[in-house]
C-alpha cells in the first residue's frame, strides 16, 4: 500500500519531531529556519503544476470548483470548530486551522495512486492557495473573535509571502529555464527529507518544556488527527456522492490532504504547542488515508457500478 519514499517520509518526520523534544538545545539551532524551509517546499511542489491543466479543468467544472471551494476553506472549518468545541474544546483551534487551510500541493500525486479525479483536485490545490492567505485570517477572526489577539494583518502578510512568493518563483523558472526542472525534480524528494526536518526540529525544541510536563498530549493530538481525517474523508465523499467515483476520491482528497506543513509554521507562530503538533502529527492519516481510499474505489467498481 506504501511506497518506500512514503515510509521513508514518515520515519523522518518522527524523527525529527522526537529529535526536537528530546534534544532541544540542538533543535533550537534550527528555529530561525522553518518558515523559509516551507517556501522552498512549496516552491518545489508547485513546480510540478502545470497551469494549463487548471485553466483547461476551470472551463468545464467551475460549478462544481466553486461548491468545493466554499467548502473546504468557508463552511468545514466553522463546523468543524463548534463541533470539537463540544466533543473536545482544547483542539477546537487545531481542528479549525486544519481543516481551514489549501489543499496540499502533493495531493495531485495521491489522486493518482487512488485513481481519483486529479486535474479536479490540481484546480483545488491551485485555488485554495491563492485564498488562503485571506480567508483564513478571516476566519480566525471571525470565529474566535477576541479569543485571540493576532493582528489580522500580521497573518495575511505571513501567508501571502509563505504562498505567492513560491508560486510565482516556480512560475518564472519554468518559463525562464525550463531545462532546469528535470534536474530539480530529480533531487526534490532528499532535498525535502532534509527541510521537513529542519521544519520539526526548529518548531518542536521551543516546545519541548510542554511536552515533558504533558506527555499525554501527543497521545491526544494523535486521535484528533485521525479523527478529523475521517471526518474530512466521509465528507468529502458524501458532498460528492451523485458523481462518478473518480469526483468522490477527489473531494476526500480535496479536503483530506490538506498543506498541514504550512499549519505547522503559522500555528508556531501565532497559536500555541498543541496545534502545530496536531498539524505535524496530521502526516500519519496524510498518508495513511490511501488504504481507506483504494479499498473504498475498489469496493464501489465491484460493487456498485457493477450492478
Amino acid at each position: 500500500m506504501f511506497r518506500l519514499n512514503d515510509v521513508i517520509l514518515l520515519m523522518v518526520v518522527l524523527v525529527s519531531m522526537l529529535g526536537g523534544i528530546l534534544f532541544p538545545h540542538f533543535g533550537s539551532l534550527f528555529r530561525h529556519y522553518p518558515l523559509y524551509c516551507l517556501m522552498v517546499l512549496l516552491f518545489l511542489s508547485f513546480l510540478s503544476i502545470e497551469i494549463k491543466t487548471i485553466w483547461d479543468t476551470l472551463k468545464y467544472s467551475i460549478v462544481k470548483i466553486i461548491c468545493l471551494t466554499l467548502l473546504k476553506i468557508v463552511i468545514l472549518p466553522i463546523a468543524i470548530y463548534y463541533v470539537f468545541r463540544v466533543i473536545a474544546p482544547s483542539y477546537a483551534v487545531a481542528a479549525l486551522l486544519l481543516s481551514g487551510i489549501s489543499t496540499g500541493v502533493v495531493a495531485p500525486f495521491i489522486s493518482n495512486l487512488v485513481k481519483g479525479n486529479s486535474p479536479l483536485v490540481m484546480v483545488m490545490v491551485v485555488v485554495t492557495s491563492l485564498l488562503i492567505p485571506f480567508t483564513l485570517p478571516a476566519l480566525i477572526k471571525m470565529v474566535l473573535g477576541q479569543s485571540v489577539n493576532i493582528p489580522l494583518i500580521d497573518m495575511i502578510r505571513m501567508l501571502a509571502l509563505v504562498i505567492f512568493i513560491p508560486f510565482l518563483a516556480a512560475e518564472c523558472l519554468r518559463k525562464l529555464a525550463p531545462s532546469s526542472l528535470p534536474i530539480i525534480m530529480k533531487v526534490r524528494f532528499p532535498f525535502s527529507l532534509i527541510l521537513f526536518a529542519i521544519v520539526n526540529l526548529g518548531i518542536f525544541s521551543r516546545y519541548a518544556e510542554f511536552f515533558y510536563r504533558e506527555p499525554i498530549a501527543i497521545i491526544t493530538a494523535t486521535s484528533t488527527a485521525i479523527v478529523l481525517s475521517v471526518i474530512y474523508c466521509v465528507i468529502g465523499i458524501s458532498c460528492m456522492f451523485k458523481r462518478s467515483i473518480e469526483d468522490q476520491l477527489a473531494g476526500a482528497i480535496t479536503l483530506g490532504n490538506m498543506n498541514n506543513v504550512l499549519i505547522i509554521v503559522f500555528a508556531s507562530r501565532f497559536f500555541g504547542p498543541l496545534e502545530p503538533t496536531v498539524a505535524a502529527i496530521y502526516i500519519l492519516p496524510f498518508f495513511g488515508l490511501l488504504i481507506p481510499l483504494r479499498m473504498y474505489y475498489n469496493w464501489y467498481t465491484r460493487f456498485v457500478i457493477s450492478h
